[in-house]
């Protein structure tokens, strides 16, 4: 009979310290810093280094601002855009870049980019898509 009462003692005990157990949430973040401030778009692969002219195509920018790519997109979810990646250093580009901070040239309208050739269509997280659906 005093070992039924210790075990209920026990299993009193026990509820009540998963009744008052504090809740744990797992909590994970990723710290990328601040998006740059780039006048032609920034590349979509660390470390961000800002994107010559030309190599993104008119749909990336909305009212002449750039919709991001990245942790930073800020596009619709099913967004695909052309790109010139002849422009992309990973590809071999070693021509002139602008700078963070830099600002646009007044006849480099981004809304029209003149003789644009995207070659690859990509989505707003880095990803190349099938250039044959868009």
């Amino acid at each position: 009979m005093k070992s039924y009462k210790y075990l209920l003692l026990a299993a009193i005990a026990g509820i009540f310290f998963m009744i008052t157990a504090p809740k744990a949430n797992a909590q994970v973040s990723v710290a990328v810093g601040v998006e740059p401030v780039c006048p032609y778009g920034y590349y979509d692969y660390a470390p961000y280094s800002c994107a010559p002219y030309g190599y993104y195509g008119a749909e990336w920018f909305s009212g002449g601002v750039f919709i991001g790519v990245g942790p930073w997109f800020h596009g619709p979810a099913e967004f695909h855009g052309h790109v010139n990646n002849r422009f992309d250093p990973s590809h071999g580009y070693h021509g002139p870049v602008p700078h963070p901070g830099d600002r646009p040239e007044p006849n480099k309208r981004v809304d029209k980019v003149a003789h644009f050739k995207g070659n690859e269509v990509r989505d707003g997280r880095g990803h190349v898509t099938d250039n044959k659906k868009h």
